[in-house]
């Protein structure tokens, strides 16, 4: 029998290991950023073109390296952090693996510069899918520029991956941000395309959260701090009064590097109990910095998911802080933080690791269309029924469609009557919607039925390829962040057709000058804004087409409030609209829109 074991070749080592380590070209941005941090760098430049895709480059003025240094950087596995595997429960540097540069080279075109202050020359190294094409020496300034280009230039399967030219800069965006939220004492800017997208001078954190997201963010700024023997955090909370009703900027960091954790997510929403509104959504920048062997920042490639020794101590230090720091500035009832906190008065609940990411936000029901169908039967209903048995959804469609009109006696003594005009459709509880048909009763959950008439709705203005809107009487400006922006341009078309008018209005700002009807009070501002971030959740999770995608997210956001009070027409109409659709059943992310019980099972309650 022949061998057919081999050792992979250095190059599709590389080559793999890139497919972990440099999944689109933000990963690249974050790597390179990381190394300029470790090199002692005050200041940092990224420069990037066609969302990374043409070219990524990070210029700093750190220590910079030796010649053997720099060539030693694209070996795969080399690394200046590590020199026996108990390092790795000690580590407070950035990066540490020595996998990026090596897997990054396999699959660009690599141009490194660097000089250290002690020689009068630096060196230039070009490296070309793992192969050194160049090395020679060079003027420059102390420090390392690195250049990436034609990232996955000789793996098209992986570029054709890549997506849009907005949606992958807004990860290099979110990256940027993030990096430079952790090290504010650093001077940073960011140029796409030859624009200036950021130039951050280096201060204070508080400075540095103005500086990226806005003037606006001076009044809602809440320190918070707390120190345990084991566990220090730092940073701020934003007031319960600026909560959004999307997840926006929320950030954890673990010694300056940042995490996503749903479990102390939910430790800060915890400490938030009782402040905020259904649905809302607090802003947060929180430092933790716990001793390295407290915590194993090596679990994931992206090192963005890590592990606690003693995770439950931490949320219940988490929460303290939080409440505290409400409670000094006079948004909570004060505690009193100098005695001994009982963390297992903080334990979490189960549901703790099972954060929901659903995010909901509609508006009022409005501008129904009138509908001919009309009947003078009703009946009573009782609150108590129970273990409903459901009847094929397709059935219950034919016989509303045949508008069928079975009578029944109704009890004269009951006090349970039903006040709208249309008798045959029943409201309860301003949620949900009844109807008797020939095989029982149809229970309509108003909200998700608006929301399938709206999709559908929307869905038929991209296939006319008209939107309909209704011009706004004072326009609005609205500044939105520079990858944000750059999305909405992209998608400016698109947006037009569900109802928005719109046009560029200064740097990083659009002026709206009309809406969508079906909008109501809703604040055009809010709702535009919804409609971007619920877009940009849609896609980090299902994949959908941009026409897709809006109207989804349109419907999301503008159908009506769970319990939402219905004027007596517009809840006839919500039957007639609904299984007017081409699909009825479920909502477009697969919720059902209604039930129908069986005559049988109700007879059977009562027996």
């Amino acid at each position: 029998m022949h061998d057919i074991i081999h050792v992979l070749p250095d190059h599709i080592a590389n080559q793999i290991a890139a497919g972990e380590v440099v999944q689109r070209p933000a990963s690249a941005v974050k790597e390179l950023l990381e190394n300029s941090i470790d090199a002692g760098a005050k200041e940092i430049k990224v420069y990037i073109k066609e969302a990374g895709k043409t070219l990524i480059q990070v210029v700093d003025d750190g220590r910079g390296m030796s010649k053997k240094d720099a060539i030693m950087c694209f070996e795969r596995h080399a690394t200046s952090k590590l020199k026996d595997a108990k390092d790795l429960f000690r580590l407070k540097s950035m990066g540490f693996r020595g996998e990026a540069l090596a897997s990054i080279a396999a699959v660009a075109q690599v141009e490194l510069k660097t000089k250290t202050d002690d020689l009068e020359l630096g060196l230039l190294i070009k490296v070309e899918a793992s192969d050194l094409r160049k090395q020679e020496p060079i003027a420059m300034q102390n420090g390392t520029s690195l250049s990436i280009k034609n990232l996955f230039f000789n793996i098209p399967a992986r570029r054709n991956f890549l997506k849009s030219n907005p949606v992958e800069f807004r990860h290099i965006h979110d990256e940027f941000q993030r990096i430079s939220i952790a090290h504010a004492g650093i001077k940073f800017s960011l140029h796409h395309n030859n624009e200036e997208v950021y130039n951050l001078e280096p201060g204070k954190l508080s400075k540095r959260i103005v500086q990226i997201f806005g003037k606006n963010y001076q009044q809602q700024l809440i320190p918070c701090q707390e120190e345990t023997p084991t566990v220090k955090i730092t940073g701020y909370v934003g007031k319960p009064a600026f909560a959004k009703k999307t997840r926006g900027e929320q950030f954890f960091f673990v010694n300056h590097r940042f995490i996503k954790n749903h479990y102390l997510n939910h430790a800060v929403l915890k400490a938030f109990e009782g402040l905020l509104k259904p649905e809302a959504h607090p802003f947060y920048v929180l430092f933790i910095e716990i001793d390295p062997k407290e915590v194993d920042v090596n679990v994931h490639p992206t090192k963005t998911e890590v592990k606690f020794t003693d995770d439950r101590l931490l949320y219940g230090v988490i929460v303290a802080a939080v409440r505290q720091a409400l409670a000094t500035s006079n948004v909570a009832p004060s505690i009193d933080f100098d005695t001994d906190v009982n963390f297992a008065l903080f334990s979490p609940p189960k549901e703790a690791y099972q954060v929901s990411e659903s995010d909901k936000k509609y508006t009022q029901f409005k501008n129904i269309p009138n509908s001919n169908s009309s009947s003078k039967n009703w009946e009573l209903l009782y609150e108590n029924a129970h273990d409903e048995e459901l009847i094929s959804r397709e059935q219950a469609k034919n016989e509303l469609q045949q508008q069928d009109r079975m009578l029944l006696n109704s009890d004269p003594h009951s006090g349970h009557q039903n006040s709208s005009p249309n008798p045959q459709t029943l409201c309860i509880h301003n949620r949900f919607l009844l109807r008797q048909v020939k095989s029982g009763m149809v229970l309509i959950d108003q909200r998700a039925a608006h929301e399938r008439i709206l999709y559908e709705r929307y869905l038929e203005h991209y296939r006319q390829n008209q939107g309909f809107s209704q011009s706004c009487l004072f326009p609005s400006q609205l500044s939105l962040n520079p990858a944000d922006f750059d999305l909405v341009l992209s998608l400016k078309n698109e947006i037009q057709m569900l109802g928005f008018e719109f046009e560029p209005f200064g740097k990083n700002c659009i002026v709206i000058n009309g809406v969508p009807p079906e909008i109501g009070k809703l604040s055009e501002k809010d709702l535009f804004e919804d409609l971007i971030e619920q877009f940009k959740m849609n896609q980090s999770e299902i994949a959908l087409n941009k026409t897709e995608n809006l109207a989804r997210s349109m419907a999301k956001r503008t159908a009506i409030k769970i319990s939402e009070k219905l004027a007596d027409e517009e809840i006839s109409k919500i039957f007639d609209l609904l299984f007017a659709c081409k699909q009825p059943n479920y909502t477009p992310d697969g919720q059902a829109t209604f039930v129908v019980l069986s005559l049988d099972k109700m007879i059977s309650l009562f027996n």
